[in-house]
């Protein structure tokens, strides 16, 4: 009896305020879904550096002149910088890249992109020694010593590169969350301004179960559930959101670039993940509210 008189209160409660219901539940929606996308970033992120974990090399691109005519590292000046950072300090391994390799990696990298393709030439493909560093902190001491050896172009160090993209990822995340941040304020507002309202208009009925000897939470419970209820709906809706930007927008415009591997593919298993957090995150906020603004304002 006491059950099927809650869960009657609860929806009566969201049919007497329907378009402040509805508000409540679009805001919590977008706000969960930010909060979602951010944490698909961080998991993107994660994967990343796991996967480049073991990638990452320094690369000492050689001159036109010893790519064009060395194809194998045998001659003068190449043969004696691998020898010599095969045995510098640090080194774990060396590996020769001559150019038709390297041309060959780049068709495979850009393999899904044949605009860029088309207007690259085995000419413009620089031989390379790459290093495999134990320490990745020894690449300064490393191009410090080759930088101005002969036949040497340049020495790059592969992390540089995915510090900026993990730069740029950490900055999409954090502006995401900080959104997120914004839209959970705004959600707060609504459920604690339709908790007042739905408490006021109900006001008579409460009134009268206290004087008969209802507890405050008996009284108060509706009024949660109402806020939690809304508060999941939101996430469901969040969630349903991010599974359709996934099919719609983000396998269709990152294809290419999932597909030559440089970043990992976000899959449905990903969402699938987050969903239970997103849940979580919206039945908690909304009931803390709910709790907060009945004991601040409301007397029940």
């Amino acid at each position: 009896m006491r059950a099927s008189f809650v869960f009657s209160e609860v929806v009566n409660g969201l049919r007497r305020n329907v378009t402040m219901t509805i508000a409540m539940i679009l805001t919590t929606a977008i706000s969960v879904g930010l909060l979602g996308g951010g944490l698909l970033v961080v998991r993107l992120i994660d994967r990343m550096q796991e996967v480049y974990q073991d990638r990452v090399e320094v690369v000492v691109f050689m001159t036109d002149d010893v790519s064009a005519n060395d194809s194998d590292c045998t001659q003068q000046p190449c043969a004696n910088l691998k020898s010599e950072l095969t045995r510098a300090s640090g080194v774990e391994s060396v590996k020769f890249e001559n150019r038709e390799e390297a041309f060959a990696n780049f068709n495979k990298v850009f393999e899904t992109m044949p605009e860029l393709r088309d207007v690259a030439r085995i000419e413009a493909m620089p031989a390379s020694l790459r290093v495999k560093l134990t320490d990745q902190e020894r690449f300064g001491a490393i191009q410090e010593k080759f930088q101005e050896q002969p036949g040497v172009d340049s020495v790059v160090d592969q992390a540089d590169y995915l510090d900026r993209l993990f730069g740029v990822l950490n900055g999409v995340r954090n502006a995401t969350f900080s959104i997120a941040l914004v839209q959970a304020m705004a959600a707060l507002l609504l459920i604690s301004n339709t908790i007042q309202l739905s408490a006021f208009t109900r006001r008579t009925e409460t009134g009268i179960m206290r004087l008969v000897g209802a507890t405050r939470w008996y009284t108060q419970l509706p009024f949660l559930l109402e806020a939690m209820v809304s508060g999941l709906i939101g996430a469901l809706l969040a969630i349903v959101g991010l599974l359709i930007s996934k099919a719609t927008f983000i396998d269709r415009v990152m294809s290419p670039v999932f597909g030559t591997g440089i970043i990992p593919e976000i899959g449905y298993g990903d969402i699938a993940a987050v969903a239970p957090i997103m849940l979580l995150v919206a039945a908690a906020i909304s009931a803390t509210t709910g709790y907060v603004t009945l004991r601040l304002y409301v007397r029940l």
